[in-house]
């Protein structure tokens, strides 16, 4: 509905709950010629309304399109269809009835925003009175000819960064992941030195020793210490890997008969099936699906994903432009580390870059196997590894295999230092291929976002889950982005432009590569 915003003229404002991505207009545009324009029209009161089309004409909005106000951040982003010849508006987040619906111009604004200072004037802003200028308001376009004034907007940009975002607000979904370790030859399991104990009268003083002997470690803190059955106490004294040769030598006093190795849970029990089938091998502790619950993300984090998928995206793009596969990935560096400096999108931090991009370059290189994401852990490994020769502190690459990693995807139980990924999120325009699953899944990755599924190759929930198939020691989180698709920036109107105009409507025409290869 259409009501006088205070301080502003008139505005949009919803009239009931409105969910988020849902489409308020799509207006329909009257063309200017670029000849007309320049002759005519930048004299006129449509000066600064309307908006550059890639062909050079300018387009004035109609309908509610004339009427939206500019917030910052704004609750409605808009993009120029081309293809159609019109404007498409789209809710960023969910609207609570009576709500005024904006949308964001940029910072080079003609006019003062609703709240504005004297001091904000006194910088450059001049203040007219455009509350009702017999436009409806259509003082709300930025006009700047060196840049397309339908850059998208960051719809997490702005607010405090540290307020949670609900599960469905976010601009991916999350692949819930099937459960693991369900069936009797899923469980995965270690080697440990167990003893019997016929006299249970003892057992404190095999508590005693065992922390006396400093055994008492966490690594299989997951079990209990006990196990009676058959009328027979069985204690578990340390993992094979403690005592890797030969049997750990118990006290003299105690004549206990030799230790004995003992197949027993690698991790505790997340459900009522795993502790069923879990304790019938050694007694468990169960602790009910924590390392399942999804992660809770933040306004901040979430501003952090959008800028790495419009990276992602924006060198997709490049690179068919350049006659590359339109397939990109980027590393950003972790939210926590980029927030903490204060700058998010810093390319370098103590000298170490910060975030890798990286996209398919099988045309050019000639090279069936130079997949984006395969360039991007390459790309991260060599500047790595120059770094570390740099420093004069090589370690042999044998150690890569040799650290021990949380099939959950969280931090390694010892250092983790040699694991390209760990604790990273790698984001990437295309679905990963099978090759390309097992590369992150080898790089002890944290979790993947990709934009465009691949139905017949992609390997993250298409053709198959590679992390959740039986055997592999790693897993992590898939998350399919279902945000905003006008996530790049335009071309259009930009003079220093290397690249032919393209449009944000033409991103899914152009990552759709089809069937023919994998990404």
């Amino acid at each position: 509905m259409i009501k006088v915003s205070p301080g502003k003229g008139r505005g949009v404002y919803s009239s009931k709950a409105i969910p988020r991505n849902t489409i308020i207009e799509v207006s329909p545009v009257l063309f200017f010629s670029k000849l007309e324009y320049e002759e005519h029209g930048k004299y006129t009161v449509l000066d600064h309304y309307t908006f550059i089309w890639p062909d050079g004409r300018m387009a004035l909005a109609l309908g509610l399109g004339s009427l939206f106000n500019h917030a910052d951040p704004p609750n409605v982003s808009f993009t120029l269809d081309t293809s159609t010849d019109s404007i498409r508006y789209v809710t960023t987040r969910y609207i609570e009835p009576g709500e005024e619906l904006c949308i964001f111009y940029g910072h080079k604004l003609w006019f003062s925003p609703a709240g504005a200072t004297a001091e904000n004037d006194a910088d450059g802003i001049f203040q007219e009175d455009h509350n009702d200028d017999g436009w409806g308001g259509l003082s709300t376009v930025d006009y700047d000819e060196s840049v397309e004034s339908t850059s998208p907007i960051n719809p997490f940009a702005g607010g405090d960064p540290d307020e949670l975002v609900f599960e469905g607000d976010l601009p991916f979904t999350r692949h819930k992941l099937p459960p693991e370790e369900e069936e009797p030859d899923t469980v995965r399991t270690t080697r440990a030195w167990v003893v019997d104990v016929p006299d249970q009268r003892i057992i404190t003083t095999l508590l005693k020793w065992l922390k006396r002997a400093s055994l008492d470690t966490p690594d299989l803190a997951h079990l209990k210490r006990i196990r009676k059955q058959n009328n027979m106490a069985t204690f578990l004294i340390a993992p094979q890997s403690a005592f890797p040769l030969e049997p750990p030598i118990l006290p003299e006093d105690l004549n206990l008969p030799l230790p004995y190795l003992h197949t027993v849970p690698a991790s505790s029990a997340l459900t009522p099936i795993q502790f069923d089938l879990k304790t019938t091998l050694w007694p468990t502790t169960y602790t009910p699906r924590r390392k399942d619950e999804p992660e809770s993300w933040s306004r901040g984090k979430a501003s952090w994903a959008w800028q790495a998928m419009q990276k992602t995206i924006q060198a997709a793009v490049e690179a068919s432009q350049n006659d590359e596969f339109p397939i990109a990935a980027h590393i950003p560096a972790p939210y926590e580390e980029a927030s903490s400096t204060g700058r998010q999108d810093s390319p370098q931090s103590q000298g170490t870059p910060k975030e890798y991009t990286a996209h398919d370059t099988r045309k050019s290189a000639n090279h069936p196997l130079r997949h984006a994401i395969i360039n991007a852990i390459r790309k991260m490994a060599d500047y790595q590894a120059t770094s570390t020769i740099s420093n004069g502190d090589v370690e042999p690459a044998a150690s890569i295999s040799q650290d021990k990693t949380d099939v959950d995807g969280s931090a390694p139980l010892h250092t983790g230092s040699n694991y390209l990924l760990t604790s990273l999120t790698l984001f990437t325009s295309h679905e990963p291929c099978v090759m390309c699953s097992m590369a992150l899944l080898h790089s002890r990755v944290k979790e993947v976002i990709y934009f465009y599924p691949m139905l017949q190759t992609g390997a993250c929930g298409s053709i198959t889950c590679l992390p959740t198939l039986k055997g592999v020691n790693h897993r992590y989180i898939i998350a399919q982005w279902g945000g905003q698709r006008d996530i790049i920036e335009t071309t259009a109107g930009k003079s220093n432009s290397t690249h032919r105009d393209i449009n944000n409507a033409q991103v899914d025409s152009i990552l759709d590569i089809g069937t023919a290869i994998d990404a």
